[in-house]
């Protein structure tokens, strides 16, 4: 498994105010209140759109595919060798054993960043009486001169979800320096606590919005993908995550397929745990594992016909997904025109619909 990489078309600066530090409801808007560019493949095009025009834009006999993760309060306050460190808890392996991610203030004082020099054997200090070890760099290594992920045995005091609801927090990075409750991290779908990180792109949804969805003939069905920390050094390959197709979802992709429709998959981790589970094109089976599938450039998709996404930064993997369903040239015109319309970025920012 490598690392997959967008084209060096998609290499852009992100001008810190297309940062969204805040959601679209703080502004005095509601959740779905964020804009909508909608690409389309085959002909170029580009529309610029409300979010809230979703069912105008789909069509009946689509099928939605939504992420049922729930955030974890994932990002722990300690010490690693009495020095200040945040925790963030990326994956539960089970009994004890999680993969980690290290991080400490950045030089600036803004937000955090990885602790790439610790050693295996090193003590973890948590509050209310946690602790932890660092175990091993996290398969599959980057370079071994920089590990940022580890396997962790971690002891939490009682249940983990109860000891992280008392002592822990989301995961946040720079562009957002207001501590918010973890509800502000959780789309409408989320039900299995799992993620370490918010499957962002299904946040704009509200009940009212996938009922106008539902009357416009539009299906939504569930998928798990339990996502991990996002953070990724350039040198890292993409993270196996844990996922599960149930069969009733199978079965309504294949009869959509089957009949025509389009499969659009509601966030990047939507799109790899379909792939993950595609038996042949337009098949996909009911499975539960974890995934190491990775999507870039060559990659033919045999399930998603479309993606509904946020919109990510250069040189990542997310960026090479995009560009396997969309194409190179159509990503990279809905980039420039992102920039040059200020769209905003990351989990409070605007929407983008790749279609065929």
């Amino acid at each position: 498994m490598s690392l997959a990489s967008p084209s060096p078309a998609l290499d852009f600066a992100l001008p810190a105010q297309r940062q969204a530090n805040a959601p679209p409801e703080e502004r005095g808007h509601g959740r779905d209140d964020v804009r909508l560019m909608v690409s389309f493949r085959a002909s170029g095009r580009i529309e610029h759109r409300a979010f809230s025009e979703l069912p105008a834009v789909l069509r009946a006999g689509d099928l939605l595919v939504v992420n049922r993760s729930a955030t974890l309060n994932a990002a722990l306050d300690g010490t690693l060798d009495g020095r200040p460190a945040v925790v963030h808890l990326s994956r539960r392996l089970g009994a004890g054993r999680w993969i980690v991610e290290i991080r400490h203030l950045a030089g600036d004082g803004m937000g955090t960043q990885p602790w790439l020099d610790a050693v295996a054997g090193t003590l973890i200090h948590l509050p209310g009486g946690g602790s932890g070890r660092l175990l091993e760099p996290a398969p599959p290594a980057g370079l071994p001169e920089a590990v940022r992920l580890w396997q962790a045995d971690l002891q939490l005091p009682g249940a983990a979800l109860q000891y992280l609801g008392t002592w822990g927090r989301p995961i946040v990075y720079g562009h957002i320096a207001v501590k918010r409750p973890l509800a502000a991290y959780q789309s409408i779908f989320a039900c299995d606590p799992g993620s370490a990180e918010m499957p962002s792109a299904a946040r704009p949804f509200t009940t009212d919005l996938v009922r106008h969805l539902i009357v416009a003939g539009v299906d939504l069905a569930p998928v798990l993908l339990h996502c991990g920390v996002s953070s990724l050094e350039s040198h890292e390959p993409l993270q196996a995550e844990p996922f599960e197709i149930p069969p009733e979802t199978a079965q309504r992709v294949n009869a959509v397929r089957r009949l025509g429709g389009r499969v659009i998959a509601v966030g990047t981790t939507v799109v790899r745990a379909l792939e993950s589970a595609a038996a042949r094109p337009g098949l996909v089976l009911p499975a539960r594992g974890v995934t190491d599938l990775v999507i870039g450039a060559g990659y033919s998709p045999r399930i998603v016909s479309g993606v509904l996404t946020g919109w990510h930064e250069p040189r990542t993997s997310h960026l090479a997904m995009l560009e396997a369903i969309a194409g190179a040239d159509v990503l990279a015109a809905a980039y420039r025109q992102a920039l040059d319309r200020a769209y905003l970025w990351h989990e409070f920012g605007d929407s983008h619909l790749i279609l065929p």
